[in-house]
C-alpha cells in the first residue's frame, strides 16, 4: 500500500464517503491502494455502524454477534492486513437454543430436542408428529406449515415459532416456507428418528457447520478503529458526529454533499465520487434537487427492524454456559438472544465478571425503543433471573445501546421499490454508489458488505465495472464449512442477501401497530 497519496491522480477525484462502518471504511482503505484519499462522514459518535464495539466504563460488548468467518478469500486477506494476526483470536462456534433450563442443539437435532424434552413431551412430541403426516397443513406455502408438516405442531411451537416472531414481530404463518427450506435444510423429525434408530446405516449429517471462527481480541469495533486510524494516516479525513443532509447534484452528476455537526454548524463537500452505505431510503431522500414523488415513494416504503441490546455485568462464576450465544424461545420473556461475552473474548471482560448481552428486535418509536434505560435495564435483570440464568441480587451495572435500522424488512414490495431507486440513481447520479448492508438494502453479513466496498473503489479507482448489486451471499447456509469461493462464483440473484424472510407487508404494519408506532 503507498505511504503518499498520488497527487496526479488525487487531482481528478474528491471522493466523499458516507458512513464509517465495515463498507465505508473498507472503500476508503482500498482507495489508498491506488493513491486516493477520501473524506469520510460519519453521523455517530464511533466507527464500525453495526459491527462496532460499544465501549462502557471499561466494558466492550458487540451490537449483536460477529464471528469473522468468509468464503471470499479477498475479504479474509483484508481483515488480516488491517489487524496483524496477533490481535486475532480463535474461538470456538457454539450456540445453543435456552428453553425450560435446558439447553438444546442449533442447528435442531430432533434426536437431541426429543432427549431433552423427556420421555413423556417426547411422546407427545411424535405422536404430533405422526398426527402431520396423517393430516398435514393444507397450506405449506408459508413458513409455519411447511414446518408443521416436517415436525408436528408441539415441535413447531417450540423451537419455531416464538424466536422467529420476536425477531421479525410477524406471525410465522405470514413467512414464507423457501425461506424455511433454508433455514432447515434437510431435516425432518422422522429422518432424525430414523438415524437414531440405525445409525450405522442412515446416520446423515444435517449440515457441517464452522467449528471455529476468528474474532479481533477487543471485539469487531477493534478493526474498524484501527482502518479509521491508518486511513487517516494516509492522508485521508474522518468527520465524526456529523449526519448528511442533502446530495446536491447537476447536469446529472453529484457534486456536493452537505452534511450538519452535531455540535452545530453545517459544512459541504465538493465530490466528484460520493460511496454511500446511509440507508438507501435516506439517500435519496437527500437528493437536492429532489427526487420526483414516485421515487420518494418507493423510498419511504422501505421498512426497518431496529435493535436494542441490554447489557448486563455479573460473576464470572454465575454463567456456566459457554455458548458465544443462547437463543431464547421462551414465550414468557421478550429478549430473544442472550451473547456471553466472556465467551468471545476475555479481552472484553474484566476483574472476574462477565457481561451479558440480552437482544431484543424493535420498532424505532415503540415503547421499547423510547423506554428509559434504567427501565430496560431492571426488565432485563428481570428476564435473566426468571429464565433461571442469574438471580437479580448477583447482576450488577447495566448498560444500553440501540441501533436504528439494523435489519431491512423484506415485504413483498421491496424488491420493485429498490430497483426504483436504483434505476433513478443509475439515470441521474450515476458516481454515488450504494454500498453495504443499509446502503444496498440487503440482509448482508459484514464480509459481503466489504466486498461491495472493495468492488467500488475498484470501479472508481481504476475503471473496472464490477456490478456490486450481483454480489450475495451463497444459497447455501452462510456458516457451512467451504471452499473458498471463487470469483466468478460469488454473484448470485438480486435478493436479500443473507438469507432473510419476504415479510408481507400488511403483516409488518399490523406489527407496527401492536408496538404503538406510528407511520
Amino acid at each position: 500500500m503507498p505511504e503518499t497519496l498520488d497527487p496526479d491522480h488525487q487531482r481528478d477525484h474528491e471522493i466523499v464517503v458516507i458512513g464509517a462502518g465495515p463498507a465505508g471504511l473498507t472503500a476508503a482503505f482500498q482507495l489508498h491502494k491506488h493513491g486516493l484519499a477520501s473524506t469520510i462522514l460519519e453521523a455517530d459518535d464511533q466507527v464500525g455502524g453495526i459491527s462496532r464495539t460499544a465501549e462502557r466504563d471499561g466494558w466492550r460488548f458487540d451490537i449483536g454477534g460477529h464471528r469473522f468467518f468468509t468464503k471470499v478469500k479477498e475479504v479474509d486477506n483484508l481483515w488480516h492486513e488491517i489487524l496483524p494476526d496477533e490481535d486475532f483470536l480463535m474461538r470456538p462456534r457454539k450456540s445453543r437454543i435456552f428453553y425450560k433450563g435446558k439447553y438444546f442443539d442449533y442447528p435442531i437435532k430432533a434426536s437431541n430436542a426429543l432427549k431433552n424434552l423427556g420421555p413423556v413431551e417426547a411422546f407427545l412430541c411424535v405422536m404430533s408428529y405422526v398426527w402431520a403426516r396423517i393430516r398435514p397443513p393444507k397450506d405449506q406455502t408459508n413458513y409455519e406449515g411447511w414446518l408443521v408438516a416436517r415436525f408436528g405442531w408441539r415441535l413447531y411451537r417450540t423451537f419455531f415459532k416464538t424466536y422467529t416472531e420476536k425477531v421479525w414481530g410477524v406471525p410465522v404463518s405470514d413467512m414464507p416456507a423457501d425461506w424455511a427450506a433454508q433455514r432447515v435444510k434437510g431435516l425432518s423429525l422422522g429422518n432424525a428418528i430414523l438415524n437414531a434408530i440405525t445409525p450405522k446405516k442412515n446416520q446423515k449429517e444435517i449440515t457441517s457447520l464452522i467449528e471455529e471462527f476468528q474474532y479481533p481480541k477487543y471485539g469487531p469495533g477493534m478493526m474498524w478503529e484501527v482502518c479509521r486510524d491508518k486511513v487517516v494516516a494516509q492522508g485521508s479525513k474522518v468527520v465524526m458526529e456529523t449526519a448528511v443532509t442533502k446530495v446536491r447534484h447537476e447536469g446529472g452528476r453529484a457534486v456536493a454533499v452537505l452534511a450538519e455537526h452535531r455540535g452545530g454548524g453545517t459544512s459541504e463537500y465538493p465530490c466528484t465520487e460520493v460511496i454511500s452505505s446511509m440507508p438507501i431510503s435516506q439517500l435519496l431522500e437527500a437528493m437536492d434537487p429532489p427526487v420526483p414523488a414516485e421515487v420518494k415513494a418507493a423510498a419511504d416504503d422501505l421498512a426497518y427492524r431496529d435493535f436494542l441490546t441490554v447489557a448486563l455485568v455479573v460473576p464470572a462464576e454465575k454463567v456456566a454456559w459457554t455458548d458465544n450465544w443462547i437463543y431464547i424461545h421462551a414465550p414468557e420473556v421478550r429478549t430473544m438472544r442472550i451473547q456471553n461475552f466472556g465467551s468471545w473474548s476475555p479481552y472484553l471482560v474484566k476483574d472476574g465478571r462477565n457481561v451479558l448481552g440480552l437482544e431484543y428486535t424493535v420498532f424505532e418509536g415503540d415503547a421499547a425503543w423510547n423506554a428509559p434505560d434504567e427501565e430496560l435495564i431492571e426488565q432485563g435483570k428481570r428476564e435473566l433471573e426468571q429464565l433461571g440464568l442469574v438471580r437479580m441480587a448477583d447482576i450488577g451495572e447495566g448498560y444500553v445501546v440501540r441501533q436504528k435500522k439494523a435489519y431491512p424488512i423484506y415485504d413483498e414490495r421491496y424488491r420493485a421499490n429498490v430497483d426504483v431507486l436504483r434505476g433513478w440513481l443509475a439515470e441521474h447520479t450515476p458516481n454515488v454508489h450504494p454500498v453495504g448492508r443499509n446502503g444496498m438494502f440487503r440482509y448482508n453479513n459484514q464480509d459481503h458488505s466489504m466486498f461491495t466496498a472493495m468492488l467500488t473503489a475498484e470501479n472508481i479507482a481504476t475503471g473496472t465495472h464490477h456490478d456490486v448489486w450481483d454480489v450475495n451471499v451463497e444459497e447455501d447456509y452462510h456458516e457451512e464449512k467451504a471452499e473458498t469461493v471463487p470469483p466468478a462464483d460469488r454473484s448470485g440473484s438480486h435478493g436479500t442477501g443473507r438469507d432473510a424472510p419476504i415479510l408481507p407487508r400488511a403483516s409488518v404494519e399490523r406489527g407496527r401497530a401492536d408496538r404503538g408506532v406510528e407511520g
